[in-house]
């Protein structure tokens, strides 16, 4: 499943954008180089928290702070009853530019620059800043930027988070610095429904099979063949959202077996896909 690329227009002398959108009937897998900070409320429903490897639900409400480059699904993607949220998106030069040699904004500073792992915030601290959202004016140019400044300094001090990934989800994380790993990953990208052997992609980077398992193996701490397994498994997950039939995810994503399909999914996500799927579409 291609990640799209959202292009986020911001107007004239603003460093952050913030919205209201309603995407309840669309599948928007997606990133974007900005900072995003979500307050979604759903009194009478759930909702899906997919963030990089991490999918889980939540009830009722959610906030949600997410790094740049970090693939995500809309956060009202399913949701049938009446609900409400507010987007907020930051410029990276926020942080690059706007943050830097000021010592009161330290925390920020690194609350921001660990964000591509995913935050969740819980209990008073979403509660407080979920009113503080919803009442942040647009229009009030340097009055919103300090009403934002003060909300993130409230993420940055609580203790109320949960870290949603344990390793880097940014889009491309090969290609910094390392093109032969970022040809390595693309390639899976575009082919992991296919069968792949080791071969064709040691040849695709020159180099012979032991070296490139070598190589692989060092650069991700796990053989080509786990690594596979796994990344068809995240895929499966994200086609299960969109209610495919399991049968039908497990040729999708390039397995032959049914049965050897269930069997690795609930070993490696500790549940069979159809528990997962109905866990999250059927409630």
């Amino acid at each position: 499943m291609k990640i799209q690329e959202e292009k986020i227009i911001f107007e004239e002398g603003y460093s952050f954008k913030s919205s209201t959108p309603s995407l309840n009937g669309c599948f928007f897998w997606h990133s974007h180089p900005e900072i995003e900070l979500v307050y979604i409320e759903t009194p009478r429903g759930k909702g899906i928290r997919h963030v990089g490897k991490h999918i889980s639900d939540f009830t009722e409400s959610d906030l949600i702070l997410i790094g740049p480059n970090v693939p995500h699904l809309n956060f009202d993607y399913g949701i049938k009853t009446d609900y409400n949220q507010i987007v907020v998106q930051i410029k990276d030069s926020f942080v690059n530019e706007g943050l830097v040699n000021v010592p009161e904004f330290n925390r920020i500073k690194v609350l921001l620059e660990s964000s591509f792992l995913g935050f969740s915030f819980k209990g008073e601290t979403k509660e407080e800043v979920g009113k503080m959202l919803k009442e942040l004016k647009s229009d009030r140019k340097l009055g919103s930027l300090l009403d934002l400044i003060k909300i993130l300094q409230i993420l940055a001090n609580s203790k109320e988070v949960e870290e949603l990934n344990t390793e880097d989800t940014r889009a491309k994380l090969f290609s910094y610095n390392r093109v032969r790993m970022d040809a390595i990953y693309e390639y899976i990208h575009e082919n992991y429904h296919k069968r792949l052997t080791i071969d064709e992609v040691a040849h695709l980077v020159h180099l012979s099979t032991t070296a490139f398992c070598r190589y692989f193996k060092k650069q991700t701490n796990l053989t080509f063949t786990n690594f596979i397994n796994k990344y068809r498994i995240n895929m499966a997950k994200a086609f299960l959202l969109q209610d495919f039939a399991v049968g039908d995810v497990c040729y999708k994503v390039g397995f032959e077996s049914i049965s050897y399909f269930c069997t690795l999914f609930k070993k490696l996500v500790g549940e069979s896909p159809t528990n997962f799927k109905n866990r999250f579409l059927h409630k």
